[in-house]
């Protein structure tokens, strides 16, 4: 397939946008700022400096080849999670794959308990940034102490010559079980209601994507409220089947990263971009290829255990045309 991606013809009226966790993408220095014990070269995961660029290296050829089978190029957005600081970031677009590819990123530090973030990763050539932010999630544990997430990140600028905000999430785990833990992605549902709103106020027309790492599915309540509260169209809503997925947890798929699309990404126009196709990019390359796990996204690590693979989830895109 990688060498097929070669000779497909670049189609410059279309972009990608895809959004891809990247399962924790740490760099091996120790930080005081982060929890970053366990990915240092004496840690328990010894997370070596060889691994860590083989890391870079893998990301860089899957990034730089997502939507490439439809447009024939690498996408012009890439919203990331998990990224432990902007050094990791420069060192992924110093990575073979994408130091030519003219990308540039958008991050900020967030107050998150893992010391992970999310980023955005745009094409300096077709993308121009005009306005960003960060946005935070108010969330207490049942000491009433704070509980510290990723901030939510807000990114607008021109597009291919017009304008689109990009909202890129990572909201909190199921880790300590689905309902315990909702009412934290609820909150943060809700943050991004009000961003939505914020925007609308400014320009009753304008043009948003919502991309993400949900730890939900489409048919959750945080996510139905989005689509119906603000006439957003989801879809990765009929994507999941029992065979696909972005991420498998004990034998079964889910799809909690998605891109959604406000409504007017369907209108008919010959300036401007409309919605075109979205969709798992779940190649083969980036999937477990035997044991009991085949088919799985190949990851870096499973527990302790050093898989060498690529991350545990498989990256989303969505594909916009003139």
């Amino acid at each position: 397939m990688m060498d097929d991606l070669e000779d497909i013809p670049v189609r410059h009226d279309m972009q990608t946008v895809a959004f891809y966790n990247i399962e924790n993408l740490f760099d091996v220095r120790d930080s005081k700022f982060t929890h970053d014990g366990d990915f240092l070269p004496h840690a328990i995961k010894r997370w070596t400096p060889k691994r860590y660029n083989n890391k870079l290296r893998k990301l860089g050829l899957a990034i730089s080849s997502i939507g490439k089978q439809d447009t024939g190029k690498h996408p012009a957005i890439i919203g990331l999670a998990e990224v432990e600081n902007a050094r990791v970031l420069k060192d992924l677009l110093a990575s073979k794959h994408l130091k030519d590819l003219h990308y540039d990123y958008v991050h900020f530090d967030s107050l998150d308990e893992r010391g992970i973030d999310v980023a955005m990763l745009y094409d300096s050539t077709v993308f121009k940034p005009l306005h960003t932010e960060t946005f935070s999630i108010r969330l207490t544990d049942e000491d009433g102490t704070p509980d510290y997430t990723r901030d939510i990140l807000l990114v607008g600028g021109i597009l291919d010559g017009e304008h689109v905000h990009f909202i890129v999430n990572h909201w909190s785990s199921r880790r300590e079980g689905q309902k315990e833990t909702e009412f934290k992605r609820l909150a943060a549902s809700e943050k991004i209601s009000e961003i939505i709103a914020t925007l609308h106020q400014k320009d009753a027309h304008a043009k948003i994507m919502v991309l993400g790492d949900f730890n939900d599915t489409p048919q959750n309540e945080s996510l139905k409220r989005l689509v119906n509260d603000h006439s957003l169209f989801n879809p990765f809503e009929t994507l999941r089947s029992y065979t696909r997925g972005t991420v498998k947890h004990r034998r079964q798929w889910y799809v909690f990263d998605q891109i959604l699309i406000s409504t007017n990404f369907f209108e008919s126009s010959k300036e401007n971009f409309e919605f075109f196709k979205a969709d798992i990019f779940d190649e083969d390359f980036l999937k477990q290829f035997n044991g009991p796990y085949k088919g799985a996204p190949f990851r870096t690590y499973a527990g302790k255990k050093y898989k060498g693979g690529y991350s545990d989830h498989f990256p989303v895109y969505t594909i916009l045309k003139k």
